[in-house]
């Protein structure tokens, strides 16, 4: 259970990641808590008179859940009627979701004829299938390609994707025609691919430089020009893993030893084999699309 501040803080991420997309001057923000938090149990009572346990029992998770003897809670129930309340609170026109919320798009159409609303336009997307090709996009499966992150890192990410995944990227996230890139060879489609997505959440000039550091980096084998700099201080003992973590340049110090024991972090082109291995002036190489410089400090 997360405190209001620990909510807040949250929606600030959420927030500056998706006004990389919405005009935020043309975009109003809104906590559901302001309305949800002064209903009264007898108005929860009542919302609830307005669905069945049929109704509900035809959602497809619940259904599979019942069939297998697995249990579930009455306030997996009422989820559906306060997120479809929000459509009676708002008098939505329009809602999007992914299609996995089907049932409580739906839901809110349904609230909303109950309240002699007109029943809001449901758009729904498809989800979008995460690096691996197989489970979608998310953070705790590590397969995800984050908004905020460095344009190199999002354009290597997708340059790794295979040829079926980046066609279903070009489908869901651009406005490319699919003909004129079935006509493009694999490897120039994907670095195409790479350059618009790159484009979308910064800039053409940008994206343009995350591409010419990719070929630079990966065709080349040299170091890309822009590399994160951190500055060593004079007479101070940093570890390894400690700096790669505070740069963001590994998640973990366990996934610093997973790459030390892999071969997989080099120091001016030399593989480094151990954690105690004194940090100097030169540039670092994480994993396959990770540079780090580090630089006498001040």
């Amino acid at each position: 259970k997360m405190d209001r501040s620990q909510v807040k803080k949250n929606a600030k991420t959420y927030k500056d990641q998706v006004f990389k997309i919405l005009d935020d001057k043309r975009t109003e923000v809104v906590f559901n808590s302001s309305w949800l938090s002064k209903l009264k149990a007898q108005d929860i009572l009542e919302l609830s008179s307005r669905c069945t346990v049929a109704q509900m029992l035809a959602r497809a998770d619940f259904k599979k859940r019942m069939e297998q003897n697995r249990e579930i809670s009455i306030l997996e129930f009422i989820y559906p009627l306060l997120q479809g309340y929000d459509s009676v609170h708002l008098k939505a026109d329009v809602e999007l979701g992914g299609t996995d919320q089907k049932f409580n798009l739906l839901m809110g159409r349904q609230l909303q004829e109950s309240f002699g609303q007109e029943p809001q336009v449901v758009m729904m997307t498809p989800l979008l299938e995460g690096l691996d090709g197989v489970s979608k996009m998310s953070k705790s499966l590590d397969n995800y390609i984050g908004i905020n992150e460095n344009p190199r890192d999002i354009f290597g990410k997708i340059m790794s994707v295979n040829d079926e995944l980046m066609m279903r990227y070009y489908e869901l996230l651009t406005d490319v025609d699919l003909n004129d890139v079935k006509k493009l060879h694999p490897k120039e489609a994907k670095l195409k691919l790479s350059e618009e997505i790159v484009s979308q959440f910064f800039n053409n000039d940008r994206a343009r430089r995350a591409r010419a550091d990719f070929v630079k980096t990966f065709s080349r084998r040299e170091a890309p020009e822009e590399i994160e700099e951190y500055h060593l201080k004079a007479g101070e003992t940093r570890l390894l893993a400690d700096i790669l973590v505070e740069t963001k340049a590994a998640v973990s110090k366990n996934e610093v030893r997973r790459l030390l024991k892999q071969g997989a972090i080099k120091f001016n082109g030399e593989r480094l084999s151990g954690e105690d291995w004194a940090p100097k002036a030169g540039i670092l190489k994480i994993g396959k699309r990770r540079f780090l410089r580090l630089v006498e400090g001040h």
